[in-house]
């Protein structure tokens, strides 16, 4: 649940970017009372999204987006640790794995 990951993140900044999924007013209102600001790009035939479907904000997610997909390859989804330090240090592991993979790419 996304209050709950909240509650227990402590994120530096207090603006969230989701999915259309996270539409409701609900969540909305809970998150604004613990301080967070949810944004979510409004579906095409809803009122006001062209005004509200900021693109420097659909450009970040779309990156978001692509990042996680890629990380499917290196295999992140299936982290089968027994213990949350050895989830986290795998799950370091693939994004340490993506990024040199992407320097390499990138600057070879």
């Amino acid at each position: 649940e996304t209050v709950e990951l909240m509650e227990n993140t402590h994120p530096s900044n207090y603006y969230l970017l989701g999915d259309e999924g996270y539409l409701g007013k609900e969540l909305h209102q809970q998150l604004k009372q613990m301080g967070y600001e949810l944004w979510t790009p409004y579906r095409k035939n809803m009122t006001g999204a062209k005004k509200h479907n900021d693109h420097q904000l659909m450009a970040i997610r779309r990156t978001i987006e692509s990042d996680f997909s890629l990380l499917t390859y290196y295999n992140a989804e299936n982290n089968r640790a027994r213990s949350l330090i050895g989830f986290q240090s795998r799950l370091e592991i693939t994004i340490l794995a993506y990024n040199l993979a992407y320097c390499l790419e990138r600057f070879n």
